[in-house]
């Protein structure tokens, strides 16, 4: 069935460019007649009939000359009904060609010519040959026009009239298959009003979207600014959520810079779309060169953080990626995708937990990792309230064994990720993983001062504590650097709000939100990971690296963004309940202590926290304590934390 549809489509091609063909010998041939007629006063006895011969004898060799030249042109291989300025230009550089061989041709070959025959003949084939091209091009978008004016068309505003609306203008109305119609144009640049770009108006400002999406009875809007500041886009993004309509946007402005601009690249607004922020954008080659011919270690591969800094580890060419995950699903998929998408990355993935010593050690003294990034943690806040010990076992023990594994066996650089919640925490989760953050600051003050070597190996064997302090000398000479990166909540990871508010809409809802005031810091799955790798970078031992992640958002508002966006309308078609504060949960989060303060780095969307100075013995000695609370599973373990971090306050 496809051979037979090519097969008539070659035959379609064939007939219409012989046409082609056939019409410029016509034309190309009657332009220069037409310029000897003119010449001679429109009578053609008033010819010398050694003109009339030397123009007839020189048809067929100009005819073939012409032939070739368009054809260099590409004026056989355009689609002329949806031919662009370059295609036109290209020809109009043909035409010109064309006649200067003719004149050089006929002048020497077979004899001089009035001068009026050159310019006459060059201006009226220029002509006759542009005429049934653009006569084409014409007729087509009429027909589409009309088409669409006949149908029940959906009618687009298309935001942005720069190089990037036009564009997309130009793609809707030279595509057949769309049943869509721009009608007007808002763009800020007071310039263009009352401008019209492809046919179409300019009609206002952002501040006019509201009337004009009335006046033109509009029920689809068209974002295409990819360059605009996010404060600038989340303004226009929630005046349009006012109104009923569609809303879809391009992604961004590599869109634009590819030549990938068109409506099938234009995507539904997003809840990351509302931050309000420009995208944190690292500087890649800085990381390409970290990380290119290195071993990498991601624990937790399989998650959301995971496996997305897998993904960029794998475009950095490490000399070796291996992925630690105790979940056997989440790693076998981020390995199939890292194989099937990167055939030649030299891919380790492995099962194990971080609370297994014997198996991290096991690990770091076959493949010797040179960088650690740690992302393998429990995070839902609700779940660990309810099971503190399991917290601490995978968090914070979970942290410190790795830590030791990787400080043990030599590795360069270990990267924890934490959390905003681990700021003057009231939850489990926030203070185990505030307790990973001291414990990688413990260990980077003991390998500065040169006292690694004092630094316990602890380890735990059917739920007993023991100390191998014979390996204690194997760490004298140390030089591994330990860096935290504190961000906020990651929209579209696991358990994240965002996926749980879209199914409670497609199941009709309601949308449950905790509280109408809480708000939270969010930031994108690739801004998180930026993050990361970023600080990998700028490492230089012992520093909490924080994300400006602008302004928090309340969660009310994102949900009834997020029901906006899926076409209903909040508390008519999808209700919100809000059903209290869940245990451990603040109103709001911190991303720094009070005691902190920030420095600056060469991102200026990434600081320092300098660190909280605490009693690095005590704290590691008590951290023996901690384990065997942890795995007693005693009730008390949260008194036990309260002793280790002093700014925990269990709710």
């Amino acid at each position: 069935m496809k051979k037979g549809f090519k097969s008539s489509a070659l035959k379609i091609w064939h007939i219409e460019t012989f046409i082609l063909l056939a019409c410029d010998f016509i034309t190309i041939n009657a332009s220069y007649f037409l310029a000897l007629w003119l010449r001679f006063d429109g009578i053609y006895s008033s010819i010398p009939q050694v003109y009339i011969d030397a123009w007839r004898d020189f048809t067929i060799p100009y005819s073939l000359i012409a032939v070739i030249i368009l054809s260099l042109t590409r004026a056989y291989r355009t689609m002329w009904n949806s031919a662009g300025l370059f295609e036109y230009v290209r020809l109009i550089s043909g035409s010109l060609l064309l006649s200067a061989a003719h004149v050089v041709a006929i002048t020497f070959i077979i004899m001089r010519m009035p001068i009026s025959y050159y310019l006459i003949g060059t201006m009226f084939q220029l002509l006759l040959l542009l005429a049934p091209r653009f006569f084409t091009h014409f007729i087509y978008i009429l027909r589409l026009y009309q088409n669409r004016t006949e149908k029940n068309c959906d009618r687009i505003m298309l935001i942005g009239g720069g190089s990037a609306g036009q564009l997309i203008l130009k793609d809707i109305n030279m595509t057949e298959k769309l049943n869509e119609l721009v009608v007007c144009i808002i763009d800020d640049d007071p310039k263009k009003y009352g401008m019209y770009i492809e046919g179409v108006k300019v009609v206002g400002d952002r501040n006019t979207i509201l009337e004009n999406v009335e006046k033109y009875n509009i029920n689809k809007i068209y974002l295409a600014i990819p360059s605009a500041h996010g404060e600038d886009k989340r303004e226009i993004l929630n005046i349009c959520h006012e109104t009923n309509c569609e809303l879809k946007q391009l992604p961004g402005v590599y869109e634009l810079v590819n030549g990938r601009v068109s409506v099938s690249n234009m995507k539904s607004v997003s809840v990351e779309d509302l931050l309000g922020r420009d995208p944190i954008k690292p500087d890649m080659d800085e990381i390409f060169r970290y990380i290119n011919g290195k071993t990498v270690l991601v624990t937790g591969g399989g998650g959301s953080i995971g496996s997305e800094l897998c993904r960029q580890i794998a475009v950095c060419n490490p000399k070796q990626l291996i992925i630690f995950d105790i979940y056997e699903n989440n790693a076998y998929s981020i390995q199939l995708e890292l194989k099937n998408k990167y055939p030649n990355l030299n891919l380790v993935t492995l099962i194990g937990s971080v609370r297994d010593s014997k198996r991290l050690d096991n690990v770091f003294s076959k493949y010797h990792p040179q960088i650690v990034y740690h992302a393998a943690a429990h995070k839902h806040v609700p779940l660990m309230e309810d099971s503190p010990c399991e917290s601490i076992k995978n968090n914070s023990i979970g942290t410190y064994k790795t830590a030791y594994a990787a400080m043990k066996h030599g590795c360069e650089r270990f990267v924890l990720i934490s959390t905003d919640k681990a700021v003057n925490p009231t939850n489990i989760m926030g203070a185990s993983k505030r307790l990973c953050e001291m414990i990688i600051q413990s260990f980077d003050s003991k390998i500065k001062a040169g006292k690694s070597s004092e630094i316990p190996a602890l380890y735990t064997h059917s739920e007993n504590l023991y100390e191998k302090g014979e390996e204690k000398a194997d760490l004298e000479n140390a030089k591994t650097e330990f860096v935290a990166v504190r961000f906020g909540n990651v929209l579209g990871s696991n358990g994240s709000v965002v996926p749980i508010f879209k199914k409670q809409i497609e199941e009709g809802g309601p949308v449950t939100v905790t509280h109408p005031d809480i708000i939270r810091y969010f930031m994108t799955i690739p801004e998180a990971v930026g993050l990361v790798m970023s600080a990998g970078t700028y490492a230089r031992g012992g520093e909490i690296f924080v994300l400006d992640m602008g302004d928090p958002v309340k969660i009310d508002t994102l949900a009834r963004n997020l029901i906006r966006l899926s076409g209903y309308v909040p508390d008519v078609d999808i209700k919100i309940e809000y059903t209290g504060l869940r245990p451990g949960e603040k109103l709001y989060e911190e991303k720094l202590m009070a005691e902190e303060g920030l420095k600056k780095t060469e991102n200026e969307l990434i600081h320092i926290g300098c660190p909280i100075p605490f009693d690095t013995d005590e704290f590691l000695n008590n951290m023996s304590n901690l384990i065997r609370v942890a795995y007693s599973n005693c009730d008390d373990i949260r008194d036990t934390i309260k002793q280790l971090v002093s700014t925990y306050n269990p709710q």
